[in-house]
């Protein structure tokens, strides 16, 4: 295999040594294709391909309705900016009834639809498919992680031992706009487990999460329950009290994105809160 440079990087520090086991890690693949979809984990591991392998690594988004516009533009501006090999591919899952049906495997079959997308450009390259997950993502509920492991996929990041802290530390240091880049997981995601996910609602909540942001709040989650009537405004605790004083103007923009009723959950914004419905879902 041909060497290629590793990514710039400042020498002697704990970003440094983060990026020499990641360097490590990518020199022992022929090629790669990274999942990409711009947040700060595959942005780093697309980067770090592109500069260990040059033109055997090919980063590949996934274009999907639970693919926010704002985020596709974000990661083709990257990868130009960055001067990735990047190319986006259609995936199917919102043709799929089991994907639709929104149960507790969910990201399995949204996941299986992104491998059988990417398996012909691996093949035709000759290279595993990477994803950018990190050592803090295993301990969550990921059913993707099952469908990765069934199709032989690789996590870079993991096996050099990168959490997100890493990550963002890395990014910071080799000057990436991904660093402090908020998480920003599917739209699919943001569906109550049960309630059909169609595009009509992720496009409620792409419009009323974009609303939000234009009001102020750039961390936030709309989560789409009973059908897609109610929206449910997750915002970090401190943030709170300042929806209630611009009730009327968050309440017309979530009403205006297609939500019949607004509320807000006073418990404040966390990732993975819908996994508490979970438990209720059939066996």
């Amino acid at each position: 295999m041909t060497d290629h440079p590793a990514p710039a990087r400042p020498a002697g520090t704990a970003a440094g040594d983060v990026m020499e086991r990641l360097t490590a890690r990518l020199r022992r693949e022929e090629a790669v294709v990274v999942a990409y979809s711009g947040g700060a984990d595959s942005a780093l591991l697309a980067f770090a391909a592109a500069r260990v392998l040059g033109a055997r690594a090919l980063a590949v988004t996934a274009v999907s309705p639970s693919l926010a516009a704002s985020e596709r533009a974000a990661a083709r501006a990257f990868a130009r900016r960055h001067g990735l090999a990047h190319v986006e591919v259609c995936t199917d899952e919102a043709d799929r009834p089991e994907y639709i049906a929104n149960g507790a495997d969910r990201c399995y079959h949204c996941k299986s639809a992104l491998f059988d997308a990417l398996a012909p450009l691996a093949a035709a390259m000759g290279a595993r498919v990477a994803l950018g997950t990190n050592l803090d993502d295993l301990g969550d509920h990921r059913p993707g992680q099952r469908a990765a492991a069934e199709r032989g996929a690789i996590a870079p990041l993991v096996d050099a031992g990168l959490t997100k802290a890493d990550v963002r530390a890395a990014s910071r240091e080799l000057g990436l706009a991904t660093a402090d880049k908020p998480a920003a997981p599917c739209l699919a995601s943001r569906v109550g487990y049960g309630d059909p996910v169609t595009p009509e609602v992720l496009r409620k909540v792409e419009a009323a999460e974009a609303a939000l942001r234009d009001l102020g709040f750039p961390v936030c989650r709309v989560r789409a329950h009973a059908g897609g009537t109610l929206a449910r405004i997750e915002v970090p605790r401190a943030e709170i009290p300042r929806v209630g004083e611009l009730r009327e103007q968050v309440d017309a923009a979530v009403r205006g994105a297609g939500f019949t009723f607004c509320s807000v959950d006073l418990s404040g914004f966390a990732s993975g809160r819908l996994n508490a419905l979970l438990p209720l879902l059939p066996s």
